[in-house]
């Protein structure tokens, strides 16, 4: 539990020094002219009677003010900005401030930084930047903030308690970049929803052929009544089914890039599910660990896209092995009709991996699945480097055999017609684009 400091002023480094030198001084006073001895212990008295002068001289706080916004994303830096008004001469040193939250919100769950003035007498300001690790809800508890005197002997310190609660959603970063946006409007699935005309399988209109044109197309009773040729237009599929299943299990929540895979996941799934919305799909989402987490209705439209982003921030970390057969049964269960289910996972035992492929070939009778997994580029460096001892050469050989396990569980869900997308974590968004956007144009999904 945190408490008020029990000083309020406190000797710094110098004084503490002063007073070590004195000591052997002392000895020697006592030494050679035993009738001085009170020299060193008056001028001991003396230096901390001005250290206390000197806290004194330093003033005291006036104001603090704390100020941050109250959500962020994980990954994304989030600045907290502190502002002081002390009650002494604003041309001595600037404050220093200390400030305690919980460790999603940042590394070590602690922050140091030193105020500057702002131009104002007695006023001073400072922010630091923190990276969130983990969604969820986070809180700022505690401050310190400590200044030193005019003469550098005492510093001033005081505690304030916090209670700033902020919450930490998933990384939107990838939805806002001009990438996405631009592809977004110079493409099909635009701002504003066109019919695709040509493509599908959805009847739109007839139109007269002409030369280019695919014969398969050709309508041939309609020709026959105009007596001349007349070709199908068809509208591209759209109303979907697109479900986002994520493993939240053990492996998943080990980090790459600095952010869990499973934080990954969640910022590629939402970037895609983007996409599909402004493509006319429905989007659900399904999380699942040792039991099912999360199921989502499913959203039509690009307004409700909010209602995926507060869900995914839901998703919880679970440090259990993940129960693919139940999960994917429970997700087969609730879906009426063919769906394509983009699951992302991760394995570190052939048992679980083959448990996972037998889930997943049931899923594939009646639905489409796309299976995405990040590299390991720790697991590729163990492979490749050098051994120079045999503790080395057994970390080596251990990470080829799981580097192995998992191209060949990969090759099997190839095999099963599964569309397997392995890439690094910061490529798997678009590569899951690519992906949707190929399935949606061979009109495999519905």
């Amino acid at each position: 539990m945190t408490r008020l400091p029990a000083f309020p002023i406190v000797p710094t480094g110098m004084l503490l020094v002063l007073l070590g030198v004195l000591a052997p001084v002392s000895v020697v006073i006592a030494a050679t002219a035993p009738s001085a001895w009170l020299i060193a212990p008056a001028a001991g008295l003396t230096l901390i009677g001005l250290c206390l002068v000197d806290g004194a001289l330093a003033g005291a706080k006036k104001d603090v003010t704390v100020s941050v916004n109250n959500d962020g994303e994980v990954g994304q830096p989030l600045a907290i900005k502190v502002n002081a008004i002390l009650l002494r001469d604003s041309d001595a040193a600037a404050p220093e401030v200390a400030l305690a939250f919980d460790p999603r919100l940042g590394e070590g769950g602690a922050a140091n930084f030193t105020l500057s003035g702002t131009g104002k007498p007695n006023e001073f300001a400072g922010s630091v930047t923190i990276l969130p690790e983990r969604r969820g809800p986070g809180t700022i508890t505690d401050l310190w903030l400590r200044w030193r005197g005019p003469l550098g002997l005492a510093v001033r310190q005081t505690y304030r308690p916090l209670d700033i609660d902020i919450r930490i959603w998933p990384d939107l970063s990838p939805v806002r970049s001009n990438t996405l946006q631009t592809f977004l409007r110079d493409s099909q699935f635009g701002l504003i929803a066109r019919r695709i005309r040509g493509e599908g399988t959805q009847f739109e209109a007839l139109s007269e052929y002409q030369a280019g044109m695919d014969r398969r197309r050709i309508d041939w009773k309609a020709s026959a009544r105009h007596t001349a040729l007349y070709a199908r237009e068809n509208e591209a599929e759209r109303d979907n089914q697109i479900v986002f299943a994520f493993d939240c299990g053990q492996s998943m929540c080990e980090p790459v890039g600095g952010l869990p895979r499973i934080d990954r996941a969640v910022s590629a799934a939402l970037t895609s599910a983007y996409v599909a919305l402004k493509g006319g799909d429905k989007v659900a989402l399904f999380g699942f660990a040792d039991q099912p987490q999360l199921f989502t209705p499913f959203v039509a439209d690009a307004r409700g896209f909010h209602r995926l982003q507060t869900a995914a921030g839901e998703l919880d970390y679970a440090p259990r092995e993940p129960n693919f057969t139940l999960a994917l049964a429970t997700l087969a269960s609730k879906l009426k009709r063919r769906s394509l289910i983009v699951l992302f996972s991760d394995f570190a035992d052939p048992t679980s991996a083959q448990l996972m492929i037998e889930s997943v070939e049931r899923l594939m009778r009646h639905h489409l699945v796309i299976f995405v997994t990040m590299i390991d580029d720790e697991l590729d460096e163990l492979t490749d480097i050098e051994p120079d001892s045999m503790d080395a050469i057994a970390v080596a050989v251990g990470a080829d055999a799981m580097a192995r396990q998992r191209a060949l569980v990969l090759s099997k869900l190839r095999r099963l017609g599964v569309d397997v997308i392995e890439a690094p974590h910061d490529a798997i968004t678009y590569r899951l684009i690519d992906a949707y956007l190929e399935t949606k144009r061979a009109e495999a999904i519905g």
